[in-house]
């Protein structure tokens, strides 16, 4: 039983460490006391409610670490969901919502949207809304034919976003990766996809996701690499960005794979009115982090772990 006497030596312990910064060896030898009976008192302190300990976490109010962001990253905008969890199906379904919304806000009439395929894409595209925009145009920034019997949820999103939209989404049907350079330059010349190409170039918006180097990597899945190849690439690289690897720098990591890939060159991003990056969670954290030190999106959606983290990064003190 806890007397009197007790609590008020640990409300004078308590001062001592709390307030007055002893440490518990020097509070010890000022009361002749054992350095263990000084630990036990400053847990009673606590257990008895005479401390209580509070942490004010700076980067709890998501407006301030939002705020942030967008100055550390040079970001027109950004917008971070509350998802603390973290469970990756969770995290899809905050960032689609939150992207969904956010894409809606910021669409006009006639505004050209280059979309991108993959899992983070389909739950945002099943949020939209439709809406009474007039003359819109979508239209995909890399291939969506497939080398394997995997979905790469094209076929979800183009439903989703024509619905949404009342329009006839532009779909790549190429590969996004030619087994030789020769053949997507040559594919690139034919007149159809040569259009489709330039509509993508003329995208006023590009929304898009990265992808992982793990072994379950969709990319990874679609049959367009073999096993050396995959491993190459999880050595060499963070991620990818409409199907182009890069490195923690946003650099690209191989040339001349780049150059059989059925894409939007990644420097195009750059001169988007919005480039949206839609993208959280742990394994994507050193993808994004490429991607932005590539100064290839100017706008983030993320969840409020991994937008911590990216601060962390960013300052140097994470691993």
């Amino acid at each position: 039983m806890t007397t009197n006497k007790n609590r008020q030596l640990a409300l004078q312990v308590s001062r001592l460490y709390y307030l007055d910064q002893l440490s518990q060896t020097q509070i010890a030898k000022q009361l002749q006391l054992s350095r263990p009976t000084i630990s036990r008192l400053l847990q009673l302190a606590q257990a008895e409610g005479i401390v209580q300990i509070q942490i004010n976490d700076p980067f709890t109010n998501r407006v301030d670490l939002e705020k942030e962001l967008k100055n550390k990253f040079h970001l027109k905008d950004c917008r971070i969901v509350d998802q603390t969890a973290q469970d990756e199906s969770q995290i899809l379904e905050q960032l689609g919502q939150a992207g969904a919304t956010y894409l809606q806000s910021i669409l006009k009439d006639g505004d050209i949207l280059g979309l991108t395929w993959g899992k983070t894409m389909a739950h945002l595209a099943k949020y939209l809304q439709p809406t009474t925009l007039q003359n819109l145009t979508a239209v995909y920034l890399k291939g969506t034919v497939a080398n394997s019997s995997a979905s790469n949820y094209s076929s979800e999103i183009t439903r989703s976003v024509n619905r949404a939209f009342n329009t006839q989404t532009e779909i790549l049907p190429v590969p996004v990766i030619f087994d030789h350079h020769q053949t997507r330059d040559l594919v690139s010349q034919d007149r159809f996809i040569h259009q489709l190409l330039d509509l993508g170039r003329q995208a006023n918006i590009a929304l898009y996701t990265v992808g992982t180097t793990r072994p379950s990597a969709m990319l990874f899945q679609l049959g367009y690499f073999d096993q050396a190849q995959i491993d190459s690439l999880m050595n060499r690289s963070v991620g990818d960005l409409l199907s182009q690897f890069i490195d923690l720098d946003g650099q690209i990591v191989d040339p001349n794979l780049n150059q059989r890939t059925m894409a939007l060159p990644l420097d195009e991003l750059k001169q988007k009115n919005y480039s949206i990056l839609v993208a959280g969670g742990t394994a994507k954290l050193a993808a994004i982090q490429g991607a932005l030190k590539g100064g290839y999106p100017n706008v983030l959606i993320t969840d409020i772990n991994t937008a911590k983290n990216l601060l962390d990064v960013k300052k140097g003190t994470a691993n």
